[in-house]
């Protein structure tokens, strides 16, 4: 029997309302809502602190608190700081298999709370003994989100072909005693405020932080720590270990301050947000929030209560369930209005295209209402076009506002660069924004988002300097993490001290680098490739909160060589797309019509003459760059071998010169040039295009 106290006299109660879901201050008190259609009697706890195990309760039993679905309750005299859970304490008879769909006695979270607090007794799993789960459950805390001033700040609103997106990870970036911050602001949206420099002077528009919900750091195997945060607990509250300041608003606040600074500085802020699935796990898993409100709605569950697991975390969330899909919006809301987010990044979108029994549905109404809603009308919406139940959509994510992580892209770039024969057709597909997946897509060319690495997986360095995963410390005996990378490692696992080797090694990340920031498309690079952050091969760092995943800020001399390279390709990168932005808006036209006005012309070692067969390691193209009106010659050699290249002429002139701009074979700094290089070269000339290299020149259209 679950502990019971009279009606307390001390709080005046009336009925509220079900307009907002979560708890909303108004004038004289907190109005609370919940969805929770499975419960007869449903109580509100209210605790005096957060260790507080003997908290006041409201019984909410009365049809005066019950709107078909939702239960509500005005009560006065409460304010910000509240702490408060609910708690299901009678299932509905009438209510089919009520009892299988709640968790009776346990302590649960506001499924719409800002904020989480955990006490110093919690723990993880609760017990069979309500008293019990009082003293060690997390709650939810009421809090003024109007309290705060956002002063001038705007959005930048850079159009996708100016956007170059840095995925990070909010505690790695600064974790680091290298970082030479304060040890009180290492990892935190504080400490990441004092390097914004940083990311102003690499070129960067866009951060696409990991996870920032608050997530279960404990969805780890024992004695692991969970790194990454795709766990969440709570879709509105942000992870309160990040925030120096841990009061009730420290969190909320020193986040938002982070966005106004990057703001400030002209950087956009992109989320990974996880929607696909929760830290309640399957059946075993703990249960916070959603389990106990109503698990069959909440969670893609068969008939005989086994959890369909989708995401390869425990569980799915039931994304076209009509109230998982209303909670989904109403988060996405909340981080853009009152946050000021962005864009989002949505981890394992293809879930959100499955029925309520895990069948992949066209047209699936959550991604469509995220699609269209004009409330998020000015955000950046991007997919992870797959799950890991084996749905794979890049190309296909319903609704024409998306843009999609291109893992083709990745695959095809890496492959090619690696010697892999078979690849020249799909190579250069995706150098141009990959038409054979997007061409039929009425949408701006940057419907693709061009990486070659991201969290998931080798580091850029790791890429060329391992051929296979090395994941021991994960504890998981080299299950986790995919085994399929396109890497190599040119002759040595692992790092050596070979001075050739490295040379090479440094030659293809800049070749990878190059490639991604010259396609057509969206950019975007991985924290630390651009001072080749290593992971000492482990490609599944999710659980490694340690020096292995950090950014480390003592660059060596090569470290700074490829920081100073990619710095300057973004810069090229920026300025090219330039006086497409004049209006700050889209480009709407078919890929097949962007690639026409390029006036493509392919190459080979003789001009006109590519080579498309199967053998083939290396290939020419000019295209036409409006931004300065000239034409672009660019050789990728993927070859192990050095190549003798007869230059094309200049598109329309005979005598016209090409200028070199880019050769990743010569040491730096003269691997990238100014613009106004005078390294010059003629047509019908001979050049030696050195083994794994890529050449860009330009010459005058005028």
């Amino acid at each position: 029997m679950l502990p019971e106290k009279q009606q307390l006299h001390k709080y005046v109660i009336t009925e509220g309302h079900s307009k907002t879901l979560g708890a909303t201050i108004e004038k004289d008190g907190v109005n609370f809502a919940v969805w929770c259609p499975a419960a007869s009697i449903i109580e509100l706890l209210l605790f005096k602190d957060i260790d507080d195990c003997e908290p006041d309760i409201i019984t909410l039993a009365s049809p005066l608190f019950r709107s078909t679905y939702y239960w509500h309750v005005k009560v006065k005299g409460i304010k910000a700081g509240q702490i408060y859970a609910w708690r299901i304490k009678e299932a509905l008879r009438t209510y089919k298999f009520a009892q299988s769909h709640v968790e009776l006695g346990k302590v649960l979270l506001d499924p719409y709370g800002k904020r989480v607090l955990f006490p110093k007794a919690y723990r993880r799993f609760q017990t069979d003994d309500p008293q019990e789960n009082l003293k060690i459950s997390a709650k939810s805390a009421v809090v003024d989100l109007d309290d705060y001033d956002w002063e001038l700040d705007v959005s930048p609103r850079h159009p996708l072909n100016r956007t170059i997106i840095y995925e990070m990870h909010v505690k790695g970036f600064t974790a680091h005693q290298s970082s030479n911050l304060p040890p009180q602001l290492r990892g935190t949206y504080r400490g990441l405020i004092e390097k914004i420099p940083y990311l102003v002077d690499l070129g960067i528009t866009a951060v696409e932080f990991l996870p920032i919900f608050q997530y279960d750091s404990d969805d780890a195997l024992p004695g692991k720590k969970n790194y990454w945060g795709y766990c969440p607990m709570a879709f509105f509250a942000p992870h309160e270990a990040y925030a120096q300041d841990k009061s009730l608003m420290g969190p909320l606040n020193e986040f938002r301050d982070l966005v106004k600074a990057l703001h400030r500085n002209g950087i956009e802020v992109i989320l990974d947000v996880v929607y696909n699935h929760t830290s309640e796990g399957d059946q075993n898993g703990p249960v916070y929030c959603f389990k106990g409100f109503d698990k069959q709605s909440y969670y893609i569950i068969d008939d005989h209560g086994n959890y369909g697991n989708y995401s390869g975390c425990g569980n799915t969330f039931n994304a076209n369930n009509s109230v998982v899909r209303n909670l989904i919006i109403d988060s996405l809301i909340f981080w853009k209005e009152e946050m000021h987010i962005d864009g989002f990044r949505f981890d394992l979108a293809s879930i959100l295209s499955r029925d309520e029994q895990g069948r992949p549905i066209a047209n699936a109404p959550t991604l469509l209402d995220i699609d269209i809603n004009p409330r998020l009308a000015d955000t950046k919406i991007i997919a992870e076009p797959w799950d890991a139940g084996g749905l794979y959509q890049v190309g296909n994510i319903a609704g024409s506002k998306w843009r999609e992580w291109n893992g083709k892209f990745r695959d095809t770039v890496r492959a090619f660069m690696r010697g892999d024969p078979g690849n020249i057709k799909d190579f250069v597909t995706k150098l141009l924004g990959s038409p054979d997946i997007y061409n039929e897509k009425i949408i701006d060319p940057q419907k693709s988002v061009n990486f070659i690495t991201c969290h998931d997986g080798f580091t850029l360095w790791d890429l060329v300097a391992y051929s296979h995963k090395h994941n021991e410390a994960n504890g998981e005996n080299g299950r986790d993490g995919c085994n399929n990378n396109y890497s190599a490692n040119y002759g040595v696992e692992g790092e050596s001290d070979d001075t050739g080797l490295n040379e090479l090694r440094l030659r293809q990340a800049k070749n990878m680098m190059a490639l991604t920031l010259i396609s057509l498309g969206t950019s975007m690079i991985t924290m630390g490739d651009e001072v080749l952050r290593t992971q000492r091969g482990n490609n599944n760092a999710y659980c490694q909160d340690n020096d292995t995943s950090y950014m480390h800020w003592n660059f060596t001399e090569h470290q700074l060589e490829m920081h100073n390279f990619t710095r300057r390709l973004i810069h090229y990168r920026t300025i090219r797309t330039k006086h497409r932005s004049r209006n700050n808006g889209p480009q709407i036209k078919m890929l097949d019509s962007v690639l026409r006005s390029t006036k493509l012309q392919w190459h080979g070692v003789k001009p006109y003459q590519p080579d498309w067969s199967d053998h083939s390691h290396s290939i020419g193209l000019i295209y036409y760059w409006g931004t300065y009106n000239v034409f672009t010659y660019i050789f990728v050699n993927a070859y192990w071998q050095d190549l003798e290249v007869e230059l094309p002429p200049v598109p329309g002139y005979v005598n016209r010169h090409w200028y070199r701009l880019i050769d990743t074979s010569l040491p730096a700094p003269n691997e990238i040039k100014s613009f106004l290089t005078n390294d010059k070269h003629s047509a019908g000339e001979i050049m030696k295009i050195k083994a794994r290299s890529i050449v860009m020149m330009i010459s005058s259209a005028f």
